[in-house]
């Protein structure tokens, strides 16, 4: 008898693993297996998957809402001018992303808790798809009411948060111990996150940070170098050694995880090497422009054939090859 080709037995392992109401996404590094409902993720690098059914989107998206924002952080890189994007259309993208093998969105910002069909926008996308949803917050509008509406519609929340006590006043202008009752409230809902900012006011209170995510039961802190706004520059050499130097000692009781911007030079862990540049992580901004990342200068407008086209045409104009 004829063996099998690898096309056929991908296929049919795709099919018996979708009957399992597992998202599955297919990529050079084999095939990627995840159920939003409870975080798991299985890589099954064995399963040689064909380059023509690799799935067409990034494996994440990051979508900004809205550019507004009711804080003023210096180190911000959204952009200042007011824009928002149309509930319809961004229940268009999702479906197309969904479909084409994305696994999860975040929605951002400005503050996208600002943006007036929020609850929607996400009760939409936990119904109509298979898409993990989370979004990132300032935390302070993480009121029960805002709460009660989101019930079933939020996989992980994750709120940004620069130091601790006075040097976290100082610089969001917020009251921390309020900031604190929200995450509590907010962990009734969905697990969560804190992500940081690092730079010469934060780096010093990192194992303040950690003990504030082991006693709100956060699920990870997400290390954000600074990078250059049209106020402030990056993270600088000194910043970036002592940031180093605490990573080489750390032993948080949580999840570390340092974004791929600023992370030249520290140590890290990639479960899946071979899934780089547009089709890992894309970003959409609230203008309707796909970028690389949110600090990309450069971007292509989604027009009305659809993000994954889009994502090609940026692709040709940044020469990513992957």
């Amino acid at each position: 008898m004829r063996r099998p080709s690898a096309r056929v037995r991908f296929g049919r392992l795709h099919i018996e693993i979708q009957r399992q109401n597992v998202k599955v996404r297919g990529g050079p590094d084999g095939l990627h297996l995840f159920d939003r409902s409870n975080g798991f993720n299985a890589l099954l690098d064995e399963v040689q998957v064909p380059r023509d059914r690799w799935s067409k989107a990034p494996r994440q998206v990051s979508i900004a809402l809205t550019n507004l924002c009711d804080l003023q952080c210096s180190y911000c890189y959204a952009p200042k001018h007011r824009s928002a994007l149309d509930v319809d259309v961004v229940g268009s993208w999702l479906t197309e992303l969904d479909s084409a093998g994305c696994l999860g969105v975040g929605f951002g910002g400005g503050e996208p808790t600002l943006h007036p069909a929020f609850a929607e926008i996400c009760g939409a996308a936990a119904r109509d798809t298979q898409l993990a949803i989370t979004f990132t917050t300032h935390g302070h509008r993480l009121i029960p009411r805002l709460l009660d509406q989101l019930v079933g519609s939020v996989h992980f929340i994750r709120v940004s948060i620069d130091g601790v006590g006075r040097t976290y006043e100082r610089l969001r202008g917020r009251p921390f111990q309020n900031l604190v009752t929200r995450l509590r409230d907010a962990r009734q809902l969905a697990p969560i996150g804190i992500n940081v900012v690092v730079n010469a006011d934060t780096v010093d209170e990192l194992n303040a940070l950690v003990e504030l995510a082991e006693e709100v039961k956060a699920s990870e802190l997400l290390l954000l170098p600074q990078q250059p706004t049209h106020a402030v520059n990056a993270i600088d050499a000194p910043v970036k050694r002592k940031l180093t130097s605490w990573l080489s000692a750390a032993k948080p009781g949580v999840r570390l995880a340092i974004s791929e911007a600023g992370a030249q030079g520290i140590p890290t862990c990639d479960p899946l090497p071979k899934e780089k540049g547009l089709r890992s992580y894309v970003h959409i901004d609230a203008s309707g422009y796909v970028r690389s990342n949110s600090y990309a200068k450069e971007g292509v407008a989604v027009g009305i054939e659809g993000v994954i086209p889009a994502i090609g045409r940026l692709r040709a104009a940044i020469g990513d090859n992957n």
